[in-house]
Parts: structure tokens; C-alpha cells; sequence
């Protein structure tokens, strides 16, 4: 069996409102698998307040309740106590440990897992892949079309990156297949929905979600002819409520397509049971 997980930023599921942009109308595909293949599922973990990324991360990828960890929800990046827990055991370890093939398809725009190691702010998933680093994309892989960027076509880094070719999103759809083709599980994060989220733009937030869903409707079409299970989910609520700047304490879908997938939903009610109910299907 091989995992395709798509972690996508700040989605939420909320009822049909004209300030919702997460409507079959922008994004049909995505609506489509969270109708067919999803469930709602808590992102709150018993804690008081709106859940924040770097909790809400650092439980999804290591199954362990980070905000009752803290005793807080943690917002951005997570601190010297989050990072070392994300050290000390997380999903990338584990299923290395277990002698599987893994990749995270994010390009780094580095040359080197060191460049990398030396930034000051890192997310949850750099933090976690840095603990198993043959798994990481650089430069070097986005130019040969063996990883992803954040943003899908490579748009947003042209001013910085111009020899860089733009992609279409069906052509990022096709390299992140390429990609889980060869490895047990592999791992795309988009976090554009989160900014879109936060900008209070709603058309912005439109664009964004029918991008995602451009590049998503192949993506589903070619995990389900090789027969590899499609996992998504996201750390919190943001972009379904366009009159929030903030997170939302709304659930979040939990969506798995493909073989085992009913298995692998009544797994999962929280984000602390992403990781293990990954775990236990490889």
C-alpha cells in the first residue's frame, strides 16, 4: 500500500454561506472528496482557544496532543519545547524506521540540508524532515521536475528565480505523481489557503481554491488508476470563513481515497489519530 498525504493549510468545513468559498462552485473536486470520501474531524485537542499551526502541525505528524503538551495553542512556528518533541519522534521517523520508502515533495529553494538546518524559523514539517533528510527537495530537484513548489505552478518565486520554468497545476499534479509512485508515503504541503484565509479576500481565496482543485482533479484520477490511497487533511479552520481573519474552531475534513480508505477514516477522529491510523495501514 502507498500514501499519498496532501496536508492542506487552514481548510475548514463549515455549512453553505455566502462567505464560504469552499463551495462545489470553486472548488468541485475537493467538495467532491470531502462529500464521497471525508469526514469532519476535531482541531481543537480539548484546548481552550483557536487552534494555531504550530500545535495543530506537531500533532497531525506526531499523534501526540501538542497543544494539552503546552498547555496552549502555539501559533507559526514551533518553539525550542515543540521542536524537540518533533525531534524525538514524529511520522517520518517512524516509518523510516519501519524501512519505508519516503519522500517530501516541497521544494526548498537550498542547495543542502545544512542551508536548511541554519534558518531560524522552521516549520513543523521542515523541523520533522530534517530528522530524516535523504527525504527533503531542493533547487536542484524542482528544475528536474522531482518535487513541488508551495505554490504549485512556481509563480509567487519568478522574481527571485526567473530561469525557474513556470508549471501548469496539472503538470505539478503530475510530478507529485511521479513522485508517489516510488515511495511508500509521500507528503505535499500547500499552505496558500491559509494566506488566502487570512487576507479576508474573498476572491482571492477563490483563486487559490480552484488552483488547488485544478491540479487536484488529476491528481485523483491518477492515485486511483495505480491503486495508491489519497490522504488529506488540514491543521485548523481559516479560509471557509471569509468574514474571520483569524482560525476557526470549526472541524476539519479528513478525507482518504482509495484502498482501505473506510478503514482509515473510522480510524480518525482527531488530529492525534492522522499519524497512527497512517502507521497502522503501512
Amino acid at each position: 500500500m502507498k500514501i499519498l498525504f496532501l496536508f492542506i493549510d487552514g481548510v475548514g468545513l463549515r455549512e453553505a454561506a455566502a462567505d464560504n468559498p469552499v463551495n462545489p462552485e470553486v472548488c468541485p473536486t475537493l467538495c467532491r472528496l470531502i462529500s464521497q470520501h471525508g469526514k469532519p474531524i476535531d482541531a481543537c485537542l480539548s484546548v481552550e482557544g483557536l487552534p494555531q499551526s504550530a500545535t495543530g502541525q506537531a500533532t497531525m505528524f506526531t499523534g501526540m496532543n501538542a497543544s494539552v503538551f503546552m498547555g496552549r495553542h502555539c501559533e507559526g512556528y514551533p518553539g525550542p519545547s515543540l521542536r524537540a518533541a518533533i525531534e524525538k519522534n514524529n511520522l517520518f521517523l517512524q516509518l523510516r524506521a519501519r524501512g519505508k520508502r519516503v519522500k517530501f515533495a516541497d521544494a526548498y529553494l537550498v542547495d543542502s540540508a545544512e542551508e536548511l538546518a541554519a534558518r531560524r524559523f522552521k516549520s513543523v514539517t521542515t523541523v520533522m524532515a530534517l530528522t530524516t533528510p535523504d527525504v527533503l527537495s531542493f533547487t536542484d530537484d524542482l528544475v528536474d521536475d522531482l518535487a513541488v513548489m508551495q505554490d504549485l505552478t512556481r509563480d509567487t518565486i519568478q522574481d527571485r528565480y526567473p530561469d525557474i520554468p513556470l508549471v501548469t497545476p496539472e503538470d505539478a499534479a503530475a510530478h507529485l505523481f511521479e513522485l508517489a509512485r516510488v515511495h511508500d508515503f509521500t507528503l505535499y504541503e500547500f499552505f496558500q489557503t491559509d494566506v488566502a484565509g487570512h487576507s479576508l479576500d474573498y476572491g482571492r481565496a477563490c483563486a487559490v481554491l480552484r488552483l488547488y482543485d485544478a491540479f487536484l482533479a488529476p491528481l485523483v484520477r491518477f492515485s486511483q488508476a495505480a491503486g495508491i490511497t489519497l490522504v488529506m487533511t488540514a491543521d485548523h479552520g481559516n479560509v471557509e470563513d471569509m468574514q474571520a481573519r483569524g482560525h476557526t474552531c470549526n472541524p476539519v475534513p479528513f478525507i482518504a481515497c482509495g484502498p482501505h480508505e473506510q478503514e482509515l477514516r473510522d480510524s480518525v477522529s482527531s488530529l492525534v489519530d492522522v499519524t497512527p491510523a497512517v502507521l497502522k495501514f503501512l
